[in-house]
């Protein structure tokens, strides 16, 4: 029969496995969720990739996405944003699929740390040798001096996708990541 000494270190053994498993499990539950700490990459944000479906990017998300505008034809494209507190995230769906993420959140960044605020020189810094800029099309006002700073990545596994920074005044004022053709559309799903 057992002696109480030993009997307390099993009992201490057992009790902290299962601290260590729960607060493990707490830590990849909260990873998987979709956060204004989660991270703009190329193909996804969080735990949402490009080319999932909206029921499998909720899934993944941990919360819903819901159905916000759409061009001429919803289906083949449309706008969905996470329902609830978390804003500034907006999913471009064409044919079933997410093509492209839109960041319009100051909290959000890239993996690089790249974020809206940021100048100009920074996002050519955080991407080296990766950046094409061209102007803005749309701009109205020649003194905002907007342009697109569109980082291109050198492996060729990610040649279809980019992340696109648009700037006024030599500031990120928005940006979006995702795959060829969706994310060059100057006007979103019009």
């Amino acid at each position: 029969m057992p002696n109480l000494k030993s009997f307390k270190i099993l009992f201490t053994l057992l009790i902290s496995t299962i601290v260590i498993v729960s607060l493990w499990a707490i830590s990849v539950n909260a990873q998987a969720s979709l956060t204004e700490n989660s991270k703009l990459a190329i193909n996804g944000i969080g735990p949402i990739r490009v080319g999932m479906t909206v029921d499998e990017a909720s899934r993944a998300a941990g919360v819903k996405l819901v159905f916000v505008a759409s061009g001429p034809d919803a289906y083949s494209c449309s706008y969905f944003k996470p329902q609830g507190e978390l804003k500034g995230i907006a999913f471009m769906v064409t044919k079933g699929r997410i093509a492209r993420i839109d960041i319009s959140d100051k909290r959000i960044t890239t993996i690089r740390g790249a974020k809206i605020g940021d100048s100009e020189d920074r996002i050519i810094s955080l991407y080296p040798g990766q950046i094409q800029i061209t102007k803005n099309p749309l701009t109205a006002r020649p003194e905002a001096n907007s342009k697109y700073l569109t980082f291109v990545p050198l492996d060729a596994a990610d040649k279809n996708y980019r992340v696109i920074f648009q700037t006024a005044t030599n500031r990120v004022v928005y940006f979006r990541s995702g795959k060829l053709p969706e994310v060059e559309y100057i006007e979103g799903c019009l």
